[in-house]
């Protein structure tokens, strides 16, 4: 299985999400792509097998991934302050892959009708879910 895992910022969710997956899915490829270098930096020293940075890494490598992970403002333009761009969400909406989406509630993004749970709590989740595909 190719997983993607996106982030930005400093990568604190991605770093999580790499981490958790190379555990709980040994066999599992995972390519860490962040949208900017210490995003990148994070996930890669997670144990991510590739890492890229930037505009053009998050469009290819949607194409080329099965499972893309991440939190929910990959799929919406402008997002995670400004990192996200309009290519980037739409290359990972657009992509064929299934995609496991993390409800953060920031950015002027509120995702309503989900509980309030912890970041440990959602990575979990993210887990379950990667094993039933």
């Amino acid at each position: 299985m190719n997983i993607l895992v996106i982030d930005a910022q400093g990568g604190g969710i991605g770093r999580q999400l790499v981490s958790s997956i190379k555990e709980s899915l040994p066999d599992a490829v995972v390519t860490a792509v962040g949208t900017n270098t210490a995003a990148t930096t994070a996930m890669l020293k997670a144990g991510a097998d590739n890492a890229a940075t930037g505009e053009n890494a998050v469009a290819v490598n949607s194409r080329r991934a099965d499972v893309i992970i991440g939190p929910i403002g990959i799929v919406i333009a402008d997002a995670l302050f400004g990192e996200i761009t309009p290519v980037m969400a739409r290359s990972v909406a657009q992509s064929n892959a299934k995609r496991i989406l993390i409800p953060i509630n920031n950015c002027d993004n509120i995702v309503v009708g989900v509980n309030d749970l912890n970041i440990g709590k959602l990575i979990q989740e993210v887990i379950g879910e990667l094993k039933k595909l």
